[in-house]
C-alpha cells in the first residue's frame, strides 16, 4: 500500500435501495474506517427494511468489466464479496480473484437477507463452496449460512466449532462463524478458526431490531483491516468492535429491520 493514499478496498456485491446493506453498507464502512472504496455491482435489488420486492442480476460481462476497470486503474489492497446470486456470477468472481491475484479476499457468503428474502440460488451454493471459498483468506458465515454450507445444525457454540472446522476443509485460511443468532447467553460470540484453534470475540448483546446489513458491515470492516496490513485475528477484532458500536448507535429507520449507524463516531 502506498503510504500517501488510503487503502483501496473493492466490494463485489448487490445494491440495496434501502441503503442498509450490500454495496451501500460496504462503501459506508470503508469510508468510516478510512479506506477508499470501489465497487462492482452484481445485482440491483428493490428492498427496504421490510423486505425485498425485486432483484435484477447484472450481466456477467458488465460485472467482469467493473472489476477489471477498478483493478487496472485504481488498484485494490483488499476485496470483499457479498451477494453473488447465481452460479455464473460466483464462478466469474472466483475466476477474477484468481486472474488478478486477490490475496486479501473476504467472502461473506450472503444467502438470506435479514428480512428473510432468499438472495442466493440453491444451485449457486456448490459454486460458492467449490470455487469461491477456497480463494478466500477469511470467510464469514452466520449460523444459517454455516448450516447451508455444511449441512450441519448450528445452534450452539459446540456446533459453531464443528461448522467452522467443516468450512475450513473447503480451503480458506480462516473461518469466522458469527454467533449473533445463537441466543444462549447475554453475549454475542463470534468464533475465528485458523485450522488449529479458535479465537473468541465477545460483545454484550444489544436488544434492537436495527441489524440490517450487519454481516455486510462486518466483512467490509475486516477487509479494511487487511488492507491496512493487519493480520486476520486483529482485523476481525477491529471489525467486531466497529459493528458493535454501529449497532449500539443505530437510530430508527423504516418499519422493519433498520440499518446500523455506520458513521456513529461522527454523528454521536
Amino acid at each position: 500500500m502506498n503510504p500517501e493514499i488510503p487503502p483501496r478496498v473493492l466490494t463485489v456485491a448487490g445494491s440495496d435501495s434501502g441503503g442498509g446493506a450490500g454495496i451501500q453498507a460496504d462503501l459506508k464502512t470503508f469510508s468510516a474506517l478510512g479506506a477508499f472504496g470501489t465497487s462492482a455491482v452484481t445485482a440491483v435489488t428493490a428492498q427496504n427494511t421490510v423486505g425485498v420486492t425485486a432483484v435484477q442480476e447484472v450481466n456477467l460481462d458488465v460485472i467482469g468489466a467493473q472489476i477489471d476497470a477498478v483493478v487496472e486503474d485504481i488498484g485494490v489492497d483488499a476485496v470483499k464479496t457479498g451477494m453473488l446470486s447465481s452460479p455464473g456470477i460466483v464462478r466469474l468472481v472466483a475466476r477474477k480473484a484468481r486472474d488478478h491475484g486477490f490475496d486479501r479476499l473476504v467472502v461473506d457468503p450472503v444467502m438470506v437477507a435479514a428480512t428473510g428474502a432468499r438472495l442466493l440460488h440453491d444451485s449457486a451454493v456448490e459454486a460458492v463452496k467449490g470455487e469461491l471459498i477456497p480463494a478466500a483468506v477469511v470467510v464469514t458465515p452466520n449460523t444459517f449460512e454455516a448450516e447451508a454450507l455444511t449441512g450441519l445444525p448450528v445452534t450452539s457454540r459446540a456446533e459453531m466449532e464443528d461448522a467452522a472446522r467443516a468450512i475450513h476443509e473447503l480451503g480458506p485460511r480462516y473461518v469466522v462463524v458469527k454467533g449473533g443468532h445463537v441466543r444462549d447467553s447475554s453475549y454475542s460470540v463470534d468464533l475465528l478458526f485458523d485450522g488449529s484453534g479458535f479465537t473468541e470475540y465477545s460483545a454484550l448483546r444489544i436488544d434492537t431490531s436495527s441489524t440490517h446489513g450487519t454481516g455486510c458491515t462486518f466483512a467490509s470492516a475486516i477487509a479494511v483491516g487487511l488492507a491496512r496490513g493487519l493480520g486476520v485475528p486483529d482485523a476481525v477484532g477491529q471489525a467486531k468492535d466497529y459493528v458493535t458500536g454501529a449497532i449500539a448507535a443505530a437510530f430508527p429507520v423504516g418499519r422493519g429491520n433498520g440499518p446500523l449507524s455506520h458513521f456513529h463516531a461522527w454523528w454521536g
